[in-house]
């Protein structure tokens, strides 16, 4: 048995094959099951927090489309149409259960930019309060590049610090991370506890996209490292074992569950930093540069040989090494343009070529988030 006593709150992912019949039609029938344990959860005091997949797919339903289009366009379109079906369907059956619900749609920039996050974090704070579930998903007809990815997983993970939940579950269509693919695999083992997604972790993942579902073992596995990386733990469970939720918040062995126990545990900016910050450009450094940031040392212009992009003073920028690996991600103290002038030089310079100095380092050491896998 798992020890899940410290679970107060709990953000539950739903994909689209989870939502959908075989047809990708939304299964009303389905969706009930899934309320059915969440009402149970709610009965036993925890609070819940819903990430939901399946605008497209609802769509594609209310259109009697057999085959999601090709076209970014229509696909925004479908999003657009079938999210209101769908929240339509979540209100009358979460009303069977005497539950209410509230939408919200979210972009990365909601993540990216500070007061919208704190926004985001009060909003999300007062809709529990008032002891509603949040309905939470990327807002597709807007967000072209979601829906290319299609990653809701991540969004979900980014959302753990923001409701101050401490578990994540993604309710997908397998049982969970196993070592091998096992579609192809008869043989494969089904990882039951990780506690460190490390590479060899990474490695199990064998990518894959549903046909109405756009998410993959990858997703989950990235998923798992951000929600660590807090202290927050996460759990993959099969949608289609009708007690799966209930189960896994009592402590059964069903699932992979990784634990963030065993990993680092960033601070709420930190991890801001490096999770839900969107890069606005990047530095390529040395090799001693490289060296030396793994210590956790400041970023000096010395060390900078190339600089990509265009941004302003403040901006959260990537820090990558020669062969294109991301070293470290941080808040720099200078423009792209002030720091294509003072890349390849020592500190003490700075004054010389911009004719002012407001700091020694390009990012200082406490704007820096080193990548750790």
């Amino acid at each position: 048995m798992r020890n899940l006593e410290h679970v107060k709150h709990v953000i539950i992912k739903i994909g689209s094959t989870s939502l959908c019949n075989e047809d990708g039609q939304l299964d009303k029938e389905r969706i009930l099951k899934l309320i059915q344990q969440i009402a149970v959860l709610k009965r036993k005091g925890l609070k819940v927090t819903l990430v939901s997949s399946g605008a497209i797919s609802s769509g594609m339903g209310v259109l009697n489309l057999s085959e999601k289009p090709n076209e970014i366009s229509k696909k925004q379109a479908l999003a657009a149409i079938g999210q209101a079906h769908l929240m339509q369907i979540y209100e009358d059956l979460f009303s069977l259960f005497h539950l209410k619900c509230a939408q919200i749609l979210l972009n990365h920039d909601d993540f990216d930019h500070r007061k919208r996050l704190m926004n985001l974090s009060y909003a999300l704070s007062s809709i529990l309060d008032y002891d509603v579930i949040p309905i939470i998903n990327e807002n597709d007809t807007l967000a072209v590049d979601e829906i290319k990815v299609g990653d809701n997983d991540t969004l979900s993970a980014l959302l753990l610090p923001i409701v101050d939940a401490q578990l994540l579950v993604l309710v997908s269509d397998i049982d969970g991370l196993y070592d091998d693919n096992p579609h192809t695999n008869p043989m494969a083992k089904l990882l039951s506890d990780i506690e460190l997604v490390d590479d060899e972790i990474m490695n199990y993942a064998k990518d894959s996209s549903s046909q109405f579902g756009t998410g993959g073992m990858v997703t989950k596995l990235r998923a798992a490292k951000i929600v660590n990386d807090y202290g927050g733990d996460m759990a993959i469970v099969n949608g289609n074992n009708e007690t799966a939720l209930i189960d896994l918040l009592e402590g059964k062995q069903i699932g992979t569950y990784f634990s963030g126990k065993a990993g680092r545990t960033l601070s709420a900016r930190d991890h801001w930093i490096m999770y839900r910050s969107s890069p606005k450009g990047k530095v390529i450094v040395d090799d001693g540069a490289c060296e030396a940031l793994k210590t956790h040392t400041s970023l000096l212009p010395k060390g900078i040989k190339e600089v990509e992009g265009s941004f302003m003073q403040g901006s959260v920028i990537d820090v990558l090494s020669f062969k294109g690996q991301l070293i470290a991600r941080g808040i720099t103290n200078y423009s792209s343009d002030e720091l294509k002038l003072i890349k390849d030089h020592h500190s003490n310079e700075i004054e010389s070529i911009l004719h002012y100095k407001d700091y020694d380092e390009v990012i200082h050491a406490d704007n820096l988030v080193i990548n750790k896998g």
